[in-house]
């Protein structure tokens, strides 16, 4: 199913704060445990996402209101963490996660990085289906540790050659 009206994708603003959190606390609950450090990226992504030079990107639908979102966490050195990816539920599977997901990777080269992983869960297939389609590869975690008590999958970005964003 593809959305049905026009999906533009925007860099972070105030008035779409939010948005943000609500928008991953709806996924989270539905599917997980909001952990402590959702609560705290959710709370202030300014601060936990922004200020390290991070990115975060809003679907909008064409009344401007958000359908969606993803972010950047910048890790340092190039390295950026692909998270806090979120749809609204009446849209998921639409074409919002591919649009905002193309937006993310675009970013990231704006942003010279120069390593993208994100953390998962195997319970996500259709989440792991179209990392899969954009060049991510399950590897072993790219540093020790995690994030998150549900991440069981741990992905980077390794596009092959000719390979469709």
């Amino acid at each position: 199913m593809r959305a049905d009206f026009p999906i533009r994708v925007v860099a972070f603003a105030p008035r779409w704060r939010e948005d943000f959190a609500r928008l991953n606390l709806e996924w989270l609950q539905r599917w997980f445990t909001v952990e402590a450090v959702d609560r705290e990226v959710l709370g202030d992504p300014e601060s936990h996402i922004l200020a390290a030079g991070g990115r975060i990107l809003f679907a909008l639908d064409a009344d401007e209101c958000a359908v969606g979102t993803v972010a950047l966490r910048h890790e340092g050195d190039g390295v950026y963490e692909l998270t806090k990816m979120a749809v609204a539920q009446r849209l998921r599977g639409s074409g919002i996660g591919r649009a905002l997901m193309l937006a993310a990777l675009d970013t990231f080269h704006a942003c010279s990085g120069r390593e993208l992983f994100l953390e998962s869960s195997s319970k996500l297939a259709p989440a792991l289906a179209l990392y899969e389609s954009v060049g991510f590869r399950h590897r072993p975690a790219p540093r020790p540790g995690t994030h998150y008590a549900r991440a069981d999958v741990y992905m980077v970005w390794e596009p092959q050659a000719g390979e469709r964003r």
